[in-house]
């Protein structure tokens, strides 16, 4: 069975790009949102294997975000058009798994992420 993926991004283009991208690599793309109330109601009644939670978020931050979408089978990857550099002292009190720049979206960086393997 596929992976299945929520996308969260205020972005429509890169929301519709990225579900193209992923589902063409053999994910399932379960859903998207584009605020973290939607994205909270959707990995409720989704279930998703993993949320995709972009950083700046319209007027949210994903950082805030992440920790409530983190469950036992829900993996949380922040993904941002910034570096991970950026970042790096607010990932591991969001709970997420990893980062991800939206420029190396993939499914197997993905994957690798949900694995635990290093980069």
């Amino acid at each position: 069975m596929a992976m299945r993926v929520l996308i969260v991004d205020d972005s429509k283009p890169f929301l519709d790009a990225a579900t193209m991208l992923l589902e063409r690599e053999g994910l399932s793309v379960a859903g998207v949102a584009s605020t973290g109330a939607d994205a909270l109601r959707q990995v409720e009644s989704l279930q998703p294997d993993v949320v995709l939670v972009d950083v700046f978020l319209g007027e949210e931050s994903g950082l805030d975000i992440a920790p409530r979408l983190v469950g036992d089978k829900t993996t949380v990857i922040l993904i941002s058009t910034h570096n991970e550099s950026d970042f790096e002292d607010l990932i591991a009190p969001s709970r997420a798994a990893g980062f991800l720049p939206k420029e190396e979206l993939s499914a197997s960086a993905i994957r690798r992420i949900v694995d635990g393997r290093p980069p």
